[in-house]
């Protein structure tokens, strides 16, 4: 686990002036949380949520995050993800930070059942052209090959076969298309046998289909370009772990907070600087250039990509006159030519990694073409590259590969376009791998170049109806990289764009948005015309794209009264600025009805003039529940992350009340103000803020009550004084048994009880009798006896419904024969 936690937990945000090193940090403090969306358009729950709740009649829906809810939340809530995203969209750091934070058993919230797993980290681009793993053993090749000799025999079987494995599975993209076949195959044998371990897969979305490890039961979600607060908290938290570096930096560390406030300020105010960060790759490339240049900051993408080779290939050493820059005979251009040749090298052979030596063998070849250079020495230039450029990396010892595929892809698409390959591309367009590559040679090209890529890619969507819509995807996105076209080309352009439109799947918003902002054009500037699913497609596309021109459409969209449709024009929210999506889009909306999710604390000052607002979520570290005075009248209240004191009694501002949660360690007083609430119908607290339940009142209204985060020494026994309460869940932090659980048999009116991760044979064998009316028991991860001879006292139920639960023993319960009109084990 140590080797597994220190060999992963870096990432280089830096270069160093040693001639050796690139410069590390912590990905542990340089980690930063992103947001992920359902691909197959569900919403996923929080772990809070997701043991089963009283039947609310669609209040229940009130505590669900909205898309783009947290990438951690959404991973708990599933044992099984196929986690999708674009290039640079910070995959294989959030596998990395997964797989450190396992091994250190430090995972909290929704992940912390996820503490005790074993992880497994699998780079698929090392088994590109060679069997996957066969033995267990074999798994751990990649981070800990030089230990597996030494462990105990058949210790990672057993770690499988016990189901404490986090297997996470890097770069499906990375692979031809019958490799990724294989990568399945082995995937359903591996689970075939150890069904119960929890695995995490990456791939670019064009690679791997929202379904394509659905019949293996995986739940699809989708990485999410950075909202502008995603944004601002990279920043911020980028300038904090440079910090690390301490001398290696350009300046000193004391200055670190006027460059990060500086570049927040820039991203503010300039809007496509905003669109362009839109990728923790990208983001930290921006960081990187505006501390190495100032205030210098490119106006595209491929502007930021050139710039970041020009700085890390060559002129940051030469600027700081770093011995082995000065000695090298090699030119900036004779650098680029060298790597253009290697990329164009890997990526003509499908391939992001090769030998060491056979790559000194290939830039030898390159060297002798160049008839200007005497050095030849194709190992020697090779190492100093790797060492010094901060473009190339040995993954392993012998092998060779760019830092990112990114850079791999530029280089590659600029190859292309030097020596005249685009017939070659567009021979490639179909093929998924080439994508990146060939929308940055659309930018790399010359006018001529550019009219056979593109009327080459659109004659191909014309003669083959298989391939025509990702062909005329790609045409599209090229534009992003386009600096002109001819009339005749930009005709064509638009009518392929036009048939792409409007969007209906819940898989197009993510291809369409990577079109980028020439897409908005062609979007209606009104939805009315529009199918209700094409309608919430166009939204969440528009969202998904950003910036100003995005917020000028969705001023527009915001007239639509379609209730599915203003739901999706109320969580776009989380895309833009705060102040002026609230101002400009949400203040016209009708919000009755409608339920509005706050992920980030920017929204709360625009929230509290959404006058008609009723229904409101506060998602992120909420200070002080007293500011909920500040807002309009609500009917439902949810506040899932409290940390500062709270007076419920502040709640007499809310007098139509009728559902409220709150979740957090912020310590509740008030309590017995609630019974003043005449209309609350659902009360859900955190058990750690309400230590004391006997101050708690409740109303003749409220009849549904759930504590969450119980532990064995909570406190119990005032569930008696609650006699109108009809339904009633309780859920522990871990197993055990709470203090005066028997207090449920006073309680006259429940209906219907819910026990989460509770320690149950001795309340089971020794309670008293349950309440007469009775009539649904849910047990979800508790443990419960096997034996059916101790379950006295069902008769009355209608229903027992066990679920993910264990015998003292441990072993899962399956069956039970028991005297219940209805009895589900799951």
């Amino acid at each position: 686990m140590e080797l597994v936690s220190n060999s992963l937990d870096e990432v280089e945000l830096f270069r160093r002036t040693s001639d050796r090193a690139a410069a590390q940090v912590r990905l542990s403090v340089a980690y930063v949380s992103l947001r992920a969306t359902g691909d197959d358009g569900t919403r996923r729950r929080t772990a809070r949520t997701l043991p089963l709740r009283p039947d609310l009649s669609g209040w229940e829906e009130s505590g669900t995050e909205s898309s783009g809810m947290r990438v951690e939340s959404a991973l708990g809530g599933a044992s099984r993800v196929l986690l999708r995203g674009e290039a640079g969209s910070g995959k294989t750091t959030l596998l990395r930070w997964l797989a450190i934070t396992a091994a250190r058993g430090a995972f909290t919230a929704e992940l912390a059942d996820w503490n005790g797993l074993t992880p497994v980290f699998v780079k698929l681009r090392e088994y590109s052209g060679r069997p996957l793993p066969k033995k267990p053993e074999e798994l751990l090749d990649g981070v800990a090959g030089n230990i597996t000799g030494i462990m105990p025999r058949g210790w990672v079987e057993r770690q499988l076969r016990d189901n404490k494995v986090l297997l996470l599975v890097d770069g499906v993209d990375e692979l031809l298309g019958s490799e990724r076949r294989s990568v399945r195959d082995w995937l359903r044998k591996l689970l075939a046998t150890y069904g119960g371990i929890r695995v995490v897969v990456t791939s670019r979305p064009t690679a791997a289909g929202a379904d394509w490890l659905r019949r293996e039961d995986f739940t699809a979600l989708h990485l999410d370009r950075m909202t502008p607060p995603d944004l601002a908290a990279f920043v911020r938290q980028w300038h904090e772990a440079v910090r690390e570096l301490g001398d290696e930096l350009p300046c000193g560390v004391d200055e670190l907070p006027r460059y990060e406030q500086f570049l927040l300020n820039s991203l503010k105010d300039r809007a496509h600087l905003q669109s362009l960060a839109g990728t923790p790759l990208l983001a930290a490339m921006l960081c990187a250039m505006h501390l190495n240049r100032g205030s210098q900051l490119p106006r595209d993408r491929m502007e930021l990509y050139r710039n970041a080779l020009h700085t890390l290939v060559h002129d940051r050493d030469a600027d700081r006159n770093v011995p082995s820059a000065l000695n090298s005979k090699l030119s900036l251009g004779d650098k680029l030519v060298v790597l253009r040749d290697l990329a164009w090298r890997l990526s003509d052979n499908n391939r992001s990694e090769i030998a060491l030596d056979q790559a000194a063998v290939h830039v030898a070849a390159k060297l002798t073409a160049m008839r200007h250079l005497e050095v030849q020495d194709g190992h020697g230039v090779l190492e100093q590259l790797r060492d010094r450029s901060g473009i190339l990396r040995s993954p392993i010892e012998g092998r060779l590969d760019f830092v990112h595929r990114t850079f791999q892809e530029y280089l590659a698409a600029e190859e292309a376009t030097e020596e005249d390959r685009i017939g070659n591309l567009v021979g490639r367009a179909h093929l998924d791998l080439w994508r990146e590559t060939i929308i940055m040679a659309a930018g790399h090209a010359n006018s001529r170049q550019r009219q056979e890529l593109l009327d080459g890619i659109l004659d191909r969507a014309e003669a083959e109806p298989r391939y025509a819509r990702g062909l005329r995807l790609l045409a599209a996105s090229c534009q992003e990289t386009l600096p002109s076209v001819s009339n005749e080309l930009a005709r064509r352009l638009d009518g392929a764009m036009s048939a792409l439109l409007p969007a209906r799947r819940l898989t197009d918003p993510p291809a369409l948005a990577a079109v980028g902002t020439s897409l908005l054009r062609r979007l209606p500037r009104s939805l009315g015309e529009l199918t209700e699913k094409s309608a919430m497609q166009t939204v969440r596309t528009v969202a998904m794209i950003g910036g100003e021109e995005a917020l000028a459409l969705m001023v527009g969209y915001a007239e639509d009264r379609r209730h599915p449709v203003v739901n999706e024009i109320i969580e776009a929210w989380a895309y833009f600025d705060a102040e002026a999506y609230g101002e400009q889009v949400l203040a016209g909306l009708p919000l009755e009805g409608h339920h509005v999710n706050l992920t980030h604390s920017q929204q709360w000052h625009a929230a509290t003039r959404l006058k008609s607002i009723t229904g409101l979520s506060i998602h992120y570290p909420f200070p002080a529940f007293a500011a909920v005075e500040q807002l309009p009248p609500v009917t439902n209240l949810s506040v899932y992350d409290l940390r500062g004191p709270g007076d419920l009694s502040v709640l007499t501002a809310h007098p139509q009340l009728r559902l409220l949660s709150v979740f957090g360690q912020g310590r509740l007083h008030g309590l017995e103000s609630v019974e003043n609430l005449g209309n609350l119908i659902y009360l859900a607290l955190d058990h750690r803020g309400t230590a004391d339940l006997h101050s708690l009142r409740l109303g003749p209204t409220t009849s549904w009550l759930s504590l969450y985060e119980l532990s064995e020494t909570s406190e119990l026994s005032a569930l008696s004084n609650f006699a109108d309460v009809r339904s009633l869940f309780l859920a522990t932090a871990s197993i055990c048994k709470p203090r005066g659980l028997s207090s449920v048999s006073a309680m006259p009116g429940l209906q219907d009880l819910n026990l989460s991760g509770m320690h149950l044979p001795e309340w089971l064998t020794a309670r008293d009798p349950l309440p007469a009316g009775l009539r649904a028991l849910t047990l979800h991860a508790c443990v419960v006896p096997g034996d059916p001879r101790a379950y006295p006292d069902l008769g009355t139920l209608s229903s027992l419904h066990l679920s993910s639960c264990r015998s003292p023993d441990g072993d899962p319960i399956t069956a039970l024969d028991l005297p219940v009109k209805s009895l589900t084990i799951t």
